[in-house]
């Protein structure tokens, strides 16, 4: 039988043995607590992650048009800056306002096509028959003469506005009427019902309610209102829905009318409106015949007679 020591433990027991200031297992510590600094560690970037998702997502749902919309709209964006960086200015037509003293700016239009017709100046300057008084320069500008006419023959109608270039002292009313009629005469264009003629104003010249224009410009401007035809100051033209007559020529005709000037005013007129009418050129039938009022009389005769008229 063993027996026990005397401090009461059994013999042969293994005793733990502690270190003095050391508390077993799960005792609470016996010396002073310590705080162990945390390893302070950077969180991952989230918005990074979530845009890729989002984009991922976006991808699966829309397909190829998730690449097709963006370059649609830079695409979109691109032309519409190009178109607005690029047009360019559209000169004015002539004639605007609603009163006589309303003027137009000096570049004409070229109307509906850009044809013009013209009879070119001679090579060297042609003697001055007749009045020698007129201006070779006016301001480059135009009014409309205004008022309106009663419709002249029977037919398709077609209207007309008369302008005068600024600066040119001359009678802008005697001129609207002399337009008038001539295109009024059943000898002119509208010969035996082909068409009927009506002088329009202002209001109707803004709203650009006419067919033609029959407009007085000094040889000094002629260049403006029929530019690239090659007048050189001398003969008139028509450039786009204007028939230009040169004050110099209306002033003093050519010499091969001998000073009848009367005459060459219907003429003019006549051959002006007929190419703003669509009719072209032509040349003289033959020695002592008639010339056709569109035969270039302002450039000589070749052989034919004067004549204003294109059903004489």
């Amino acid at each position: 039988m063993g027996g026990r020591p005397a401090d009461g433990r059994p013999t042969g027991a293994r005793v733990a043995e502690r270190r003095p200031g050391t508390a077993g297992r799960g005792a609470p510590p016996t010396g002073p607590l310590v705080a162990r600094p945390h390893l302070q560690t950077s969180p991952r970037p989230r918005t990074t992650t979530a845009d890729a998702n989002r984009i991922r997502r976006f991808v699966h749902r829309y397909g190829w048009r998730a690449y097709a919309i963006p370059l649609l709209t830079i695409a979109t964006i691109v032309t519409l800056v190009d178109l607005v960086t690029s047009t360019p200015a559209v000169p004015s037509g002539g004639s605007t306002g609603a009163a006589v003293a309303a003027t137009s700016a000096a570049s004409p239009s070229a109307g509906p096509t850009s044809s013009l017709d013209g009879d070119a100046g001679p090579p060297e300057t042609a003697p001055v028959v007749g009045e020698a008084s007129f201006v070779h320069k006016g301001t480059g500008t135009v009014t409309v003469v205004d008022g309106t006419s009663a419709v002249r023959g029977t037919g398709p109608l077609r209207r007309f506005v008369v302008e005068t270039e600024d600066g040119i002292a001359v009678d802008r009313v005697a001129f609207a009427r002399a337009v008038e009629s001539t295109l009024a005469d059943p000898r002119s264009w509208g010969h035996g019902g082909q068409m009927s003629f009506q002088r329009v104003g202002a209001a109707a010249a803004a709203a650009r309610q006419y067919d033609f224009k029959v407009t007085l410009v000094s040889p000094g401007s002629m260049e403006i209102y029929c530019p690239g035809v090659g007048t050189d100051g001398y003969t008139s033209c028509r450039y786009g829905d204007r028939a230009v007559i040169n004050l110099a020529r209306w002033a003093t005709a050519v010499p091969d009318y001998k000073g009848d000037i009367a005459t060459y005013r219907l003429y003019v007129v006549n051959h002006e409106v007929g190419h703003a009418l669509g009719h072209h050129h032509e040349q003289c039938p033959g020695p002592g015949e008639p010339a056709p009022v569109m035969q270039q009389q302002t450039l000589g005769l070749k052989g034919c007679v004067k004549n204003a008229w294109p059903f004489p």
